[in-house]
């Protein structure tokens, strides 16, 4: 779908909810003029024939024991996070709230190299527009993220390979994270990109590791290796690679044999004491929504769509360095 910038869109006109998904996708349409660039670079054979996203499945769930479930996100190559995954992650969220056995959820992934990326920036418009509000009244994506948070059970990322945008976003949800000493690369990318993250970061990052360092991850917009991630309070603690699914097994173990009640009820306390505000998520929201409209940005996106991202493996595994060269001179 293009979009001509030249041309009022209408999206003005609709509410704020439709305008927050709209926004999202009207960048890359901006900056690349439609879709061709992504389709040009795509290393799927000629005679593929890729299966509808709506089809594919990108997370499922196994359940370890009724308390005890794993969540894991299989989109490759990337681990892309996009408007057709936010269905399939609300319906995970949805159980993770309702069911009455479970006590703790670790999300993990099967993808080598990568934990949770950014956004997908290449899908027609239609496809975000389409999406309702969530219970919180915030836009899917941030809503998905607090209600993980505020669940009344325990949440814990399981971090191997690289979390940015919207992965290191739903790390910061989650209860705990714990990551590969040698394979977590944590990052939020988007000012580098001109624009500002818009899953809550900000709100969330100041509470764990403080203002300072907070605003080194934040406005640096470089990759975090897994002992720096440790060493500002981003992760709980970072493992040897081998190390690391034992101690989340044996600590997710340990806790899903607690009694539900006092899970929940300690959660909730210090949930009370530590997490932010509804609004501050949403704040944060809206100041991504203004943000990506900015020439800046939809420039940016641009120039990092033509260097490979969403399709060269190199330029998404070191997002960090690709994202640097994009600072004027």
């Amino acid at each position: 779908m293009k979009i001509d910038p030249r041309k009022p869109t209408g999206v003005v006109a609709v509410s704020s909810k439709v305008l927050a998904a709209a926004t999202l996708l009207m960048l890359p349409a901006f900056a690349l003029s439609g879709q061709a660039l992504v389709a040009e670079k795509s290393a799927r054979p000629a005679d593929a024939k890729p299966q509808p996203s709506s089809e594919r499945q990108q997370i499922r769930i196994e359940k370890r024991s009724p308390a005890y479930w794993r969540v894991t996100f299989d989109n490759p190559p990337f681990n892309i996070f996009g408007p057709e995954t936010i269905p399939q992650m609300e319906k995970v969220v949805a159980e993770i709230e309702t069911d009455p056995n479970l006590r703790v959820v670790v999300f993990d992934s099967a993808v080598p190299g990568f934990f949770l990326t950014h956004y997908n920036f290449t899908p027609p418009l239609a496809d975000s527009t389409g999406l309702p509000a969530g219970r919180t009244g915030l836009h899917p994506l941030p809503d998905m993220l607090v209600r993980i948070s505020k669940a009344p059970v325990v949440s814990i990322a399981l971090i191997r390979g690289r979390a940015t945008g919207v992965g290191s976003e739903l790390a910061l949800a989650s209860d705990m994270r714990f990551a590969s000493r040698e394979k977590a690369i944590l990052s939020q990318w988007e000012v580098g990109a001109g624009f500002v993250p818009g899953g809550g970061p900000m709100a969330r990052l100041p509470r764990l590791m403080g203002r300072g360092r907070a605003l080194e991850v934040l406005l640096g917009s470089d990759d975090i290796n897994g002992d720096l991630a440790e060493e500002y309070g981003y992760v709980n603690r970072s493992f040897d690679d081998d190390k690391l699914d034992p101690f989340v097994d044996a600590l997710a173990t340990r806790i899903s044999g607690f009694d539900r009640q006092a899970i929940a009820d300690t959660k909730r306390l210090v949930d009370f004491a530590s997490l932010p505000s509804d609004p501050e998520i949403g704040a944060g929201w809206d100041a991504f929504i203004s943000s990506v409209q900015r020439p800046v940005a939809q420039k940016n996106i641009g120039r990092l769509m033509q260097m490979g991202l969403q399709t060269d493996p190199d330029v998404e595994a070191r997002l960090g360095h690709f994202t640097g060269t994009l600072a004027e001179k």
